[in-house]
């Protein structure tokens, strides 16, 4: 087996595949551990990344789980630990809880007994770009994005710095644009300065991928790296490892088709309305109905049985803003969240078993619940669809003899077109 050089532990599990597909595109072979493995890892690989269900969560439990998935990384014989978060810096947000990202950073310094770790969640393929401390999607500020809406982790503050330090104990500072723009050697001397100011944890600027380049070599020798999925296009060259085909190889796709969707996303609304546009047979879940006992599994699958032999089927709970807020007022925003998740898994869980082995899953916490009702354990990474999505291979008692591609898309990922595209990409 190789040696083992990156362990990676990931707060939701689209996170974790945007982050094994930059590793990948970089020439590591990743495979992802949905939660922590019972037993030792069973694959020749050069990072693993554990994803967790940790960034809606309660604090103490999401640091809990990340020390578990810690120790086991440790015990595989990880070289340096990536702890890796959303693209729009977001987590658990409630009453006087502040976030899990700050807590969770913390808890693994101690554990590695690290003085100092960096922070970006930039990641500029997808838009996402940090200057001056101020997170960008886009053209306008986080705020301003639609991620003000957000039903479960709302996000008014683009200033990183600030969010950052209401949920750390440590001082936290900021490495800004002009320094990254120097290179390594200026990113060190700024690391050096700030740890002699008191300075624990660092915001990184990064508006391009040379800047994520310039960063990587920097970053080699810290126990601990935090940030989104865009740091792992600098690292693996630390290891000595460049881009290769192979290490996006999959088994060969084949069966049915179709897409289940649980994000509200702006970006999803607009995949579901592109699908929709072409004709594709498409099915909407009414939350309301759930709650009123009605077995919305047993419709839809009854509904998508004999399309699925004519081409693919979405299955959807996408909406607009206003629409979310009206369900979760008369429902309770966990309630209408988790009845929503556990339905669509059990349609992804039919779908599977009624043929359908290339199956995409958009949104992070849909694709959480549907992992777990399809009994994956791990999954390969394969070859990107658009930024930051992959497509992976999966066993699943599901589907026992061949196994399944999947594709877990983030809410905020992927061109308009991803559902058709994606199903192109694979073939």
């Amino acid at each position: 087996m190789a040696k083992l050089v990156l362990g990676c532990i990931a707060d939701d599990f689209t996170g974790a595949t945007d982050l094994a597909n930059n590793l990948v595109r970089a020439g590591m072979r990743v495979v992802q551990t949905i939660g922590v493995p019972a037993g030792p890892l069973d694959a020749d690989v050069d990072a693993v990344v554990v994803a967790l269900k940790s960034r809606t969560i309660a604090p103490a439990e999401a640091i809990a789980q990340s020390l578990d998935a810690l120790r086991w990384l440790q015990a595989q014989g990880a070289q340096q630990i990536y702890f890796k978060y959303c693209s729009t810096f977001d987590s658990t947000f409630t009453g006087e809880v502040r976030g899990n990202i700050g807590p969770v950073t913390e808890a693994l310094m101690d554990a590695l007994q690290c003085d100092f770790t960096i922070a970006t969640p930039a990641f500029p393929d997808n838009k996402r770009t940090v200057f001056k401390g101020y997170l960008f999607a886009g053209d306008v500020l986080l705020n301003e994005s639609g991620m003000q809406n957000h039903p479960l982790t709302p996000m008014t503050d683009p200033n990183l710095v600030r969010v950052l330090q209401a949920q750390c104990t440590r001082k936290v500072g900021l490495i800004d644009h002009a320094v990254v723009a120097r290179g390594a050697a200026a990113i060190e001397e700024r690391i050096a300065q700030l740890k002699a100011e008191g300075v624990s944890i660092a915001i990184v600027d990064a508006v391009s991928n040379d800047d994520l380049l310039r960063m990587g070599p920097a970053l080699a020798k810290l126990p601990l790296l935090t940030a989104g999925s865009g740091v792992a296009i600098g690292l693996p060259a630390n290891f000595g490892l460049a881009p290769s085909s192979q290490a996006s190889a999959l088994p060969k796709a084949g069966g049915k088709t179709a897409v289940v969707s649980g994000s509200c996303s702006l970006a999803t609304n607009r995949q579901v309305l592109d699908f929709i546009q072409r004709g594709g047979a498409a099915m909407a879940i009414d939350p309301l109905r759930i709650a009123a006992g009605v077995d919305v599994a047993a419709e839809v699958l009854a509904w998508a049985a004999p399309l699925i032999d004519k081409g693919s089927v979405l299955v959807y709970s996408t909406a607009e803003a206003g629409a979310v807020k009206s369900v979760q007022g008369r429902l309770g925003v966990e309630e209408a969240g988790a009845m929503v998740e556990r339905t669509i898994a059990a349609i992804a869980r039919g779908l599977v078993e009624r043929g359908v082995h290339q199956l995409v899953v958009a949104g992070g916490e849909t694709s959480g619940a549907c992992v777990q009702a399809l009994g994956i354990a791990q999954m390969q990474i394969g070859p990107q669809i658009d930024p930051g999505v992959p497509w992976c291979h999966a066993r699943s008692d599901a589907a026992p003899e061949a196994g399944l591609h999947i594709t877990l898309k983030s809410g905020n990922f992927g061109s308009d077109d991803f559902f058709t595209k994606a199903f192109t990409v694979l073939a």
